[in-house]
């Protein structure tokens, strides 16, 4: 059994440790800022997106770790497979990244090159397509009578947050776990939660005020290349630097 003032410190250092792992990972902050800089997201959209992707980012670490947990009881050594997957799991997601990143930089720069050929990229209502330069005046059916399709720029992204692990959490969930205090490992998990997912909006909200204040009108047509470019370095960095 923990003391209260371990129980105390194992709660400081979750939220502490949840600090800085987030802060010190640029890929828990860059690809918000710059998708939502390429696709004007507003500050709302993309504060939402980012707790949602911080969500399954933690949640999938929990649950992974509660099944170890409870096969480790079963079966003994089998657990050890889910333990590599685990371990694994990091450079999948950061693969992903560049993988991800590097398409949509392809994406952004043929509209680009489009838009140079006197070809340009309009959006009305979140629907985007493409007019030559010049008066385009039409009208589009109501947004209601179109179908709703799902951001794949949201779906991917939330997947690559699933997939990507949280192991500093993993040692500090399992050690109450193994002491048999379930409410302490819970108590753990939030505070790691909410600690990592408050660093995330608070550095995305502050870079997106601050990306949103430059007048980088002459970019503009390379903004998706830019932001491809951005979230495929990234992956990069964190597979070399280990970040």
């Amino acid at each position: 059994m923990l003391t209260d003032a371990q129980s105390a410190s194992l709660l400081a250092s979750a939220a502490l440790i949840a600090v800085v792992h987030t802060a010190a990972g640029p890929d828990h902050t860059v690809p918000f800022v710059m998708l939502a800089r390429a696709r004007g997201w507003s500050r709302a959209r993309t504060l939402w997106i980012t707790a949602l992707c911080g969500l399954g980012h933690v949640a999938s670490s929990l649950i992974l770790g509660a099944l170890a947990s409870a096969l480790d009881g079963a079966l003994g050594p089998s657990s050890f497979a889910l333990a590599d997957f685990e371990s694994s799991r990091g450079d999948l997601a950061a693969w992903g990244l560049v993988l991800f990143g590097s398409v949509y930089a392809l994406w952004g720069a043929r509209q680009a090159l489009r838009s140079r050929a006197g070809l340009a990229l309009h959006s009305h209502d979140g629907h985007m397509h493409v007019h030559p330069h010049g008066a385009h005046e039409h009208e589009h059916a109501p947004s209601e009578l179109r179908p709703k399709r799902r951001s794949a720029t949201f779906w991917t992204l939330f997947t690559l947050f699933v997939l990507g692990p949280c192991e500093p959490l993993i040692p500090l969930y399992f050690l109450p776990l193994s002491q048999g205090e379930f409410a302490l490992a819970s108590c753990t998990a939030l505070v790691f939660a909410l600690a990592t997912i408050a660093t995330m909006l608070t550095l995305v909200s502050l870079a997106h005020t601050g990306l949103s204040t430059l007048r980088l009108a002459a970019l503009d047509r390379w903004s998706h290349t830019l932001a491809g470019t951005a979230i495929s370095a990234t992956g990069l960095a964190t597979l070399v630097c280990g970040l």
